[in-house]
């Protein structure tokens, strides 16, 4: 049986309806530096068009879930795409970069509505330099707590291909919940696209946080390998 949801009653109906939101809107994203330990991830510009190239060049796979890009052949035709992708208000792009200062990957934040407090993390291109890294969470947790704390989001949404295994897995670890699939929601490159939806709302963020913090501890990573999976804190959160 489906638990009923929280709600309010209407004064004059006696109707149920939502509970009172602060409907302040929240801000737009910026060109922010966010510091993290692993590296930090900053506004994407054209700067970063060759170091990117350098880690994306010889992995067309990378792009296979990407809905309309992709994949490039030469640097020559990957410049421009990240000129476009730089100048874009919505979805508005962040290079991920590491600590030597070398860009190993990017993300947006798109889908804004400042309104309704609705944003969405999206076009999530990581390199192999940057996959399965700390810096891959770490970039995450970054953006995830400048979306809820300073831009003033209450819903921090996450789609994805149906078929994208690895990026549905991603999701789920990083706290995200499953909401179901969109079917036959885009055409993707000529095909069929059903997109999975997940969320995480600013009331879970604080166990969220604290889950990734608790992931990102120094002392949570002996020779390299972590004690606590992420996935492991989220589920006891």
């Amino acid at each position: 049986m489906t638990e009923p949801l929280a709600h309010d009653i209407h004064p004059r109906t006696g109707q149920p309806i939502g509970l009172p939101v602060d409907s302040t809107p929240a801000q737009r994203p910026g060109p922010v530096v966010l510091q993290g330990r692993f590296g930090r991830i900053e506004k994407l510009t054209p700067e970063h068009a060759s170091g990117l190239w350098q880690v994306f060049a010889g992995h067309p796979e990378v792009w296979t879930y990407i809905s309309t890009d992709g994949p490039f052949d030469s640097e020559d035709a990957f410049t421009p795409f990240i000129v476009m992708r730089a100048a874009a208000a919505d979805p508005y792009a962040y290079a991920i970069v590491d600590r030597t200062g070398q860009p190993v990957g990017y993300f947006t934040l798109m889908e804004i509505r400042p309104e309704m407090r609705v944003i969405e993390v999206g076009h999530v291109l990581y390199s192999p330099a940057l996959q399965r890294t700390p810096l891959g969470t770490e970039a995450q947790y970054l953006l995830a707590r400048y979306a809820f704390e300073t831009l003033g989001y209450r819903r921090y949404e996450w789609k994805c291909n149906a078929l994208n295994a690895a990026s549905r897995r991603a999701a789920l670890r990083y706290g995200f919940t499953y909401e179901g699939t969109f079917r036959q929601h885009l055409i993707a490159k000529g095909h069929n696209r059903d997109n999975a939806w997940f969320s995480m709302l600013d009331s879970e963020w604080p166990a969220r946080r604290s889950a990734f913090e608790r992931w990102l501890r120094l002392e949570n990573f002996v020779d390299g390998r972590q004690v606590e999976s992420l996935t492991s804190l989220n589920g006891a959160a």
